[in-house]
């Protein structure tokens, strides 16, 4: 089994697609603005990755039950950078500084940061990240 396509919850459709398609280089495969049924699905290619439902208000909040953090996983070090690029470019929350090592002297790490609803993301790369240290005290190493 694995994971077919995450489904989230927003506040504001085009601020949404805008925030993933910038900083995940997602594309729009498909959308509605009509009516109570405001959504787009999104994904790499033909392949939906994610759906945005804009059927909420407030912001995520990560003090009570529910989703503690989505993953995405690209092949290196390098894209984590540009990633980490793209959300400085759009202001965006990230958590602990920068890239964060799974574990010390781990080999996989990656970059925790919010969409602009509060839900926590993370991008990180399964290597190359030996060398790195916990960027604050309290980061999840």
């Amino acid at each position: 089994m694995k994971t077919g396509h995450v489904g989230l919850n927003v506040t504001d459709l085009d601020r949404s697609i805008a925030f993933y398609r910038d900083v995940f280089q997602l594309t729009v495969l498909r959308e509605s603005h009509e009516g109570p049924r405001r959504f787009a699905f999104l994904g790499e290619g033909d392949t939906l990755v994610l759906t945005l439902w804009e059927q909420s208000q407030g912001t995520a909040d990560n003090e009570k039950p529910g989703l503690h953090h989505l993953s995405f996983q690209v092949d290196s070090r390098a894209e984590i950078e540009h990633a980490e690029q793209r959300l400085r470019a759009l202001s965006a929350h990230i958590y602990y500084g920068g890239i964060v090592p799974h574990a010390e002297g781990a080999h996989s790490g990656g970059i925790f940061f919010s969409d602009p609803d509060g839900t926590r993301l993370e991008i990180y790369a399964p290597a190359g990240m030996e060398s790195e240290q916990a960027p604050v005290a309290g980061a999840p190493t």
